[in-house]
């Protein structure tokens, strides 16, 4: 029988199985490739560090208000990637073989209506030529484009990306798009920092071994970046972010941040040089900040069609696969050893 991944607890995670249910004439069925770890959302989930652990999220007041009863055992995941094994009667842009990616749990199939299927709008077959290993990006890429939409990059702008993820990697590849002149990549992994220098950082920095702002604002005649991007979700990167840009810089904060902020000291540069801070957010019912001429649906066909075009290299981006039912190893090994891993697969 297939089976699916669900949180059970705090950093448990189990395998339980289900029966596909005979298709409707508006649904497709897949078969899972691979799907993709979140190494931010997805991992304080499973370590019930979220808000999530013991709120609920009102979507109407936008607002977390505490959770009535426990935390129900839930799905889990987002970056879904298969081939269509079955498609309805009434569809008919889609076909069996055709490879799709899905935002949607880590499963071995997937059965869905295509037609305006949440966050995406109607899901099309990804174009001939990309593989399964590029298209588990896609979900990341899209965070990632929204992330630099939001840091209003200018053609010449010196840039700084704080935490070199899968995510932090993408982002360095499109500000370099948008026109960046200048990029600093910042991450504790030295194996992270090469792979931001193959995908066209100006210069790395470690901040284990020096001070990011001092040494970012004494570059540049400007006396820092013109705007920083935060995707590590660690209150000290953010905190250092504040401190490399410019007076009236900006930073953008895309971390899936937990638990108090004691490393974030905004007495300081932030209210001294005023700063401006973005909070940047794809998912949720967020609109574009450009919207209605930009929004998810577009997002999603400009970074496939990136990728289908070369212009995104993800060459490295995974770094370790796991078979689906090892998921628990998978997810072990992230939330132990974040050091050793860049993006962590499951494969079907």
């Amino acid at each position: 029988m297939p089976r699916e991944l669900r949180v059970i607890g705090p950093r448990q995670v189990a395998l339980q199985t289900y029966e596909d249910v005979p298709l409707k004439p508006d649904e497709v069925r897949g078969q899972g490739i691979l799907s993709g770890i979140s190494h931010g959302t997805e991992m304080n989930l499973y370590r019930g560090t979220s808000a999530f652990a013991d709120h609920e999220f009102d979507m109407d007041l936008r607002l977390f208000v505490p959770r009535k009863g426990p935390a129900p055992a839930g799905e889990i995941g987002y970056e879904w990637v298969g081939r269509l094994t079955e498609v309805g009667a009434d569809v008919h842009h889609l076909k069996p073989g055709d490879l799709v990616h899905m935002l949607i749990p880590h499963r071995d199939t997937q059965t869905f209506v295509p037609e305006n299927f949440p966050y995406r709008g109607r899901i099309e077959a990804l174009p001939a030529g990309v593989t399964p290993e590029q298209a588990i990006i896609l979900a990341l890429a899209g965070v990632a484009l929204a992330a630099v939409h939001d840091a209003r990059i200018k053609v010449g702008d010196r840039v700084a990306i704080f935490g070199l993820g899968a995510i932090g990697l993408l982002a360095v590849q499109l500000a370099r798009l948008a026109g960046a002149g200048w990029i600093d990549a910042i991450d504790l992994h030295p194996a992270r920092r090469e792979l931001a220098m193959r995908f066209g950082a100006d210069r790395t920095l470690d901040p284990a071994a020096c001070d990011v702002g001092y040494e970012i604002k004494t570059a540049s005649d400007h006396h820092g970046a013109d705007v920083a991007i935060e995707l590590s979700g660690h209150y000290a990167a953010l905190n250092e972010a504040i401190r490399s840009v410019r007076m009236a810089g900006t930073v953008v904060a895309g971390g899936f941040y937990q638990g108090g902020a004691t490393a974030l000291r905004l007495g300081e540069e932030w209210h001294l040089n005023r700063i401006t801070m973005v909070s940047t957010m794809a998912w949720w019912e967020c609109p574009h900040r450009d919207h209605p001429l930009w929004n998810r649906p577009r997002i999603n066909q400009v970074v496939t069609d990136l990728l289908a075009a070369g212009k995104l290299d993800t060459d490295g981006l995974i770094s370790h696969r796991f078979p689906f039912a090892r998921a628990a190893e998978a997810y072990e090994l992230v939330d132990r050893h974040p050091e050793d891993v860049v993006k962590v697969v499951l494969a079907y």
